[in-house]
């Protein structure tokens, strides 16, 4: 049924049970999820709060509910399962307290370039894995003022 692409996190039956639309393939799933995701991008242009607290852990929960309210029941909750990616569950909140500090330092502190700090910031937010899926489909942070230029 949602059979799962190389390279993405396989939907286990948990997690499908969470699907809000009545959608039967891949294809469908990705197409309303991308949707979604389009609306929660025109949001956080416009979210004063989220721009504030982006690099928080309420606010990645915050950005991710937004990106997948209409498609998962979970949507923004911190994944309670352990995946073939991603570090145990119960280390999540310290990973991702760790990533935020890490990246508000970047941002204080830039020998990088701004794209890079970008890079590493989705690259590190996939490694943690703190939500059931969508962890890799993030709108460009760029756009919000913790990574304005």
């Amino acid at each position: 049924m949602f059979e799962a692409p190389p390279g993405a996190t396989p939907l286990d039956p948990d997690t499908i049970a969470g699907l809000i639309p009545d959608l039967h393939t891949r294809s469908e799933l990705a197409e309303f999820e991308q949707s979604n995701i389009e609306k929660a991008t025109q949001w956080s242009e416009r979210s004063r709060g989220l721009k504030k607290d982006l690099l928080t852990i309420r606010g990645l929960r915050r950005l991710h509910l937004r990106m997948f309210d209409d498609t998962w029941k979970w949507a923004g909750q911190l994944r309670q399962r352990e995946t073939t990616i991603g570090v145990l569950p119960y280390q999540i909140p310290t990973r991702l307290a760790q990533l935020v500090g890490n990246m508000q330092w970047q941002l204080d502190n830039p020998p990088l370039d701004w794209d890079t700090i970008a890079a590493k910031f989705h690259h590190q937010l996939v490694f943690v894995h703190p939500f059931p899926n969508g962890n890799g489909r993030t709108p460009n942070c760029h756009n919000y003022a913790g990574f304005q230029r």
